[in-house]
């Protein structure tokens, strides 16, 4: 980690996952209120450019800093947890064990990450089944989003592959947490070099 950036806020990837945050209830607004599903699809599809950009920024111009490592990831599961209770307006039954299997993973995640904080500790870098895990998510609720008509057996389709995805990721970072060796580490933040 460049130590330019390693202790700044307001460097641009942590702009763009501030407004990722800031973008959430825009698309609650245009989704659950005014039923402009295209609205809210361009919000989401917004969103998810944010997503992109502030990593490869981050990436490529060394930009990566300690609070990015922490507000990139909350900015991502909260826009999830956001779509996906919104999409649950129109297929709970599809959907509810998504939201389930989401937050017990999440809490989990949320548990291990704020015990290791509090030993000055955190993970180098997310797990490439975390990585899969947020693209399966984003392009499953993106198409419900943008097809507000689908039917309910393709739904389940997808619910299913994001159950399956969210599993593993979770297997993968629990495996983690418990010292085993997926590419990424945990690491002492004053010591943390990685991107």
């Amino acid at each position: 980690m460049n130590s330019k950036y390693k202790d700044k806020i307001w460097t641009i990837p942590n702009i763009l996952s501030m407004l990722r945050i800031l973008l959430l209830p825009v698309y609650v607004y245009l989704y659950t209120v005014k039923k402009e599903f295209l609205a809210s699809a361009i919000v989401l599809a917004v969103s998810m450019s944010t997503d992109a950009a502030d990593g490869l920024i981050a990436r490529r111009f060394n930009m990566i800093s300690t609070f990015g490592k922490i507000i990139d990831p909350i900015a991502d599961k909260l826009t999830q947890m956001t779509v996906l209770c919104c999409l649950s307006s129109r297929w709970w039954a599809q959907l509810r064990w998504v939201i389930v299997l989401f937050v017990i993973k999440e809490a989990f995640m949320l548990i291990a990450g704020l015990l290791n904080l509090k030993k000055g500790r955190m993970l180098s870098g997310a797990l490439m089944a975390g990585k899969v895990c947020t693209t399966v998510l984003f392009v499953s609720m993106g198409l419900m989003v943008v097809m507000p008509n689908m039917h309910g057996t393709a739904v389940t389709v997808l619910s299913v592959l994001c159950c399956v995805a969210m599993a593993v990721s979770f297997a993968f970072y629990l495996s983690t947490y418990m010292g085993k060796d997926h590419g990424v580490e945990i690491v002492p933040l004053r010591k943390d070099e990685k991107g």
